[in-house]
């Protein structure tokens, strides 16, 4: 493990070379947005969008101090009430502290119509300045003077959630857990503003940056949408986060270079573009936005047509890193098979994965599948007893344990009982709907909060497909690797995914230039050895591109083709990368 990180925990996409382009600081907000008002005090609507989790009390102090509204319309007051929307979501939401069902619901529907009416005709009514604000605030003025997108990233909105500061959209929920707060979020408040903020794109003059409160930071409208074209056709990594968890190890920590007073650090997500967010350099000066803005604005050039056609504006690979170095193993966990998902959660398709192993201890391990002549209904019962408190689950009397060496690859076809045992750095490739996991059995340890995690058992006993057994996981799933090309210093090996699994991978060693062709997808690379490579245009459609050891960089489709050769401290030496993609 031990090497000098040079891991890029901030990575941006420079699009300027001048910060002027950057409004700074409410005050020169302020001032811009003022300065496009008209003279005399003559009628003019600013509407400001915000998405759910933005502190919108603190973006209309500041707006309201600087415009000097004749009205201000506060989206929130027209809601229904509470109880009403939670009413309403129910079918939604369900009664599991986890999982939901996936759904249409719109931003209109938290709004109770004849409160919606009385501000439109408020609004229609006011002279001079009129400030709209909130989530929904679209929908309050059909015209307005000006209007502008208060965006921020998903890990942020989390934050907030956790240390209480926010409650879900609609909601008297702020004192709920953060876990809770999370799953309406996900199922409900993202739903309904996502498919408000898309037709938004093409209207916003402004683009509002609140991820920092103390630091809000706004550009054009245009030049958002010309940094998400630039985007769409260059190679780019996201902002990783990073979580501890109760298994977590130090295997990041170290090779990541994080605060050492965290006891560990279990996920890290740098491929998630409904959680990651992408940062725009203007001279230095750096917006961040949610990195699913990209997946809407420009579906086909990065996720290729026919990825496109077949997942809509959904960005169908994960990349994530799961770290038990030094720590515990994960949860015993099955994901469900397509049938199951789409009737029980109304997701189309579901997370088939797999385990590199980036790196691991002589000891580590990985469980995967079942043991031959298992007794199916002794092991639901030993499952359930020690869910009950009884005896823990003897694991190793029903699933293989196999032993976990660097660079091998584990497949993981829903259905396959399986999770990483300690002393393992895996990076996780996997299709995107990582919140459906239904864990089994979590060793009889509590959660972070001191609370056990939930326990999807009647879920995962149906799911588990238990003819996966030893013979057939290693002739299948363990270390698949076969030759498929060769080139001067290079060598390309297919290490799966399984058959019944969209996602292809590849595995490239090299010494000199290796030549990739995007193939009509979108391709996810992570460089697994070597400290450093640098991906090249052949035709010079984007500038040369250097990534680090372990940091995963996405191409988008419309590329073509791209090259990744050894740069700096890796000139000379062997490295490698691994390549995900979506068969077509």
């Amino acid at each position: 493990m031990a090497r000098q990180s040079n891991y890029d925990k901030f990575p941006a996409i420079r699009v300027a070379d001048s910060p002027a382009a950057v409004d700074l600081g409410w005050r020169a907000i302020g001032a811009r947005l003022r300065g496009l008002l008209p003279a005399r005090r003559g009628r003019a609507v600013v509407c400001v969008e915000c998405y759910p989790g933005v502190f919108e009390e603190e973006v209309e102090r500041a707006l309201t101090e600087a415009l000097q509204p004749s009205l201000v319309v506060r989206t929130a007051e027209s809601f229904r009430p509470p109880a009403e929307l939670q009413a309403s979501f129910e079918k939604w939401l369900t009664s599991d502290p986890v999982f939901g069902r996936m759904n249409s619901v719109a931003i209109e529907d938290f709004f109770a119509p004849a409160a919606l009416a009385a501000a439109r005709a408020r609004i229609g009514q006011a002279t001079g300045t009129i400030l709209v604000i909130g989530a929904g605030a679209s929908l309050f003025t059909s015209f307005p003077e000006i209007l502008v997108y208060a965006d921020m990233a998903r890990w942020e909105i989390q934050q907030r959630q956790r240390r209480g500061e926010i409650a879900n959209l609609g909601a008297d929920n702020i004192g709920e857990s953060a876990a809770m707060k999370y799953k309406r979020a996900y199922f409900v408040d993202w739903r309904a503003a996502d498919r408000a903020k898309i037709p938004l794109f093409e209207h916003a003059d402004f683009y509002l940056d609140t991820n920092d409160r103390t630091n809000p930071k706004m550009i054009s409208g245009r030049q958002f949408l010309a940094a998400l074209e630039l985007a769409a056709r260059r190679p780019f990594r996201m902002v990783p986060f990073f979580d501890p968890g109760p298994w977590g190890g130090q295997w990041m920590k170290e090779v990541c270079d994080l605060p050492r007073d965290v006891s560990n650090y279990a996920w890290c997500f740098d491929c998630v573009p409904e959680e990651n967010s992408l940062l725009f350099d203007f001279g230095g000066v750096r917006i961040e936005s949610p990195a699913i803005n990209l997946v809407f604005r420009h579906p086909q050039a990065l996720l290729g047509d026919a990825v496109h056609a077949r997942f809509g504006a959904e960005f169908p690979i994960r990349f994530d890193f799961l770290d038990t170095w030094d720590g515990g193993n994960l949860s015993l966990q099955v994901h469900p098979l397509t049938e199951y998902i789409r009737e029980n959660f109304a997701m189309n398709y579901t997370q088939d994965e797999s385990y590199y192993l980036l790196d691991a201890k002589h000891d580590a391990s990985v469980y995967l599948g079942l043991k031959d002549a298992i007794d199916q209904n002794a092991m639901a019962r030993d499952l359930r007893a020690a869910q009950n408190g009884g005896a823990d689950f003897p694991a190793q009397r029903y699933v293989n344990k196999w032993p976990a060496k660097k660079h091998e690859h584990f497949l993981i076809p829903a259905g396959t009982i399986h999770c990483s045992g300690r002393d393992c750095m895996v990076l996780e490739i996997s299709a995107t709907p990582y919140i459906f996991t239904f864990k089994m059995w979590d060793w009889a340890r509590l959660g972070l909060d001191g609370a056990p995690r939930p326990i999807h058992l009647d879920h995962g006993l149906r799911n588990i497909q238990w003819d996966r057994t030893t013979e057939w996981v290693r002739e299948n799933l363990v270390n698949r690797i076969e030759p498929i090309a060769a080139g001067p210093g290079w060598r390309e090996e297919r290490t799966g995914l399984h058959e019944l699994e969209f996602i292809e991978t590849r595995r490239h060693w090299f010494r000199g230039r290796v030549l990739h062709l995007t193939g009509g997808s979108v391709n996810v690379l992570n460089l697994v050895e070597g400290d450093e490579a640098i991906v090249e245009s052949p035709r010079g459609l984007f500038d040369p591109f250097i990534v680090h050891y372990a940091e995963t960089f996405i191409v988008p489709a419309a590329l073509g083709d791209f090259s990744v050769r050894p740069h700096g401290p890796s000139e000379g030496r062997e490295c490698a990368t691994i390549k995900a993609y979506v068969r077509t």
